[in-house]
């Protein structure tokens, strides 16, 4: 719902700015995480990489003070790039683990 929120109130040129591509990307960690809390099922557990995850937040936080500072160009999509690939990274190793804890549909 708050992915939906962010793509329908934002205008089509906030989405060039990298940044904003990191908190879509953060939004749709954080809706899989939720996901993952909100199982009922207590047989099988599934644990989000955390290194990675926090991996991605130093690169977000190191974009958004290159943005904030006014730093380089490049400094600023690279750690918006790396932000972005962590948090790629860890929804697929999630969403992984999901598909291969489900039960066989005949």
């Amino acid at each position: 719902m708050a992915l939906a929120l962010v793509v329908i109130y934002t205008t089509r040129g906030a989405f060039f700015n990298p940044l904003a591509l990191v908190v879509v990307a953060a939004i749709g960690v954080a809706a899989l995480l939720v996901q993952l809390r909100l199982r009922r099922d207590e047989r099988v557990r599934i644990n989000a990489p955390v290194w990675l995850n926090a991996l991605a937040i130093v690169f977000a936080a190191g974009a958004v003070a290159a943005d904030v500072l006014r730093l380089s160009a490049v400094f600023l999509l690279a750690a918006a790039l790396g932000a972005v690939l962590c948090f790629a990274v860890s929804g697929i190793v999630v969403l992984n683990a999901l598909r291969k804890t489900r039960p066989d549909v005949p």
